[in-house]
């Protein structure tokens, strides 16, 4: 999401084999993640020769809550007991703990996670 983000910002269509070879991931691990992605509505795939992808939305309105609930949603659902003399209170600090996790995906858009500087150093 990352690269796409950077090549969203010149209003360009990235291809699978730019990406994988950019974030050192197998292509066929990584259109699995992208289908993912197309399918929560994050990104649009284009097909053909001057085909790829880019982002549906600007990647300050996209969160890594919205990714990660579109690659892996296991992780924003916590399986708890209630069940024995601890579970009540076990329960409850694992409660606060992933509301914690969750707010914290909310607050991290897309757009930080490019690297690149929002102010731009030129030199001359």
């Amino acid at each position: 999401m990352a690269q796409l983000a950077r090549e969203d910002a010149a209003g360009t269509i990235t291809r699978l084999e730019e990406i994988a070879q950019r974030e050192a991931v197998s292509a066929n691990f990584l259109v699995q993640i992208l289908n993912d992605l197309r399918r929560a509505g994050l990104i649009v795939s284009k097909r053909g020769k001057f085909g790829g992808y880019h982002l549906e939305s600007s990647a300050q309105d996209i969160t890594l809550f919205d990714i990660v609930r579109a690659v892996e949603p296991t992780l924003l659902q916590a399986s708890i007991t209630h069940e024995g003399d601890s579970g009540s209170s076990v329960a409850a600090s694992w409660e606060k703990v992933s509301s914690h996790f969750v707010s914290s995906l909310k607050s991290i858009h897309l757009n930080e996670l490019t690297g690149e500087s929002e102010n731009p150093m030129f030199y001359i």
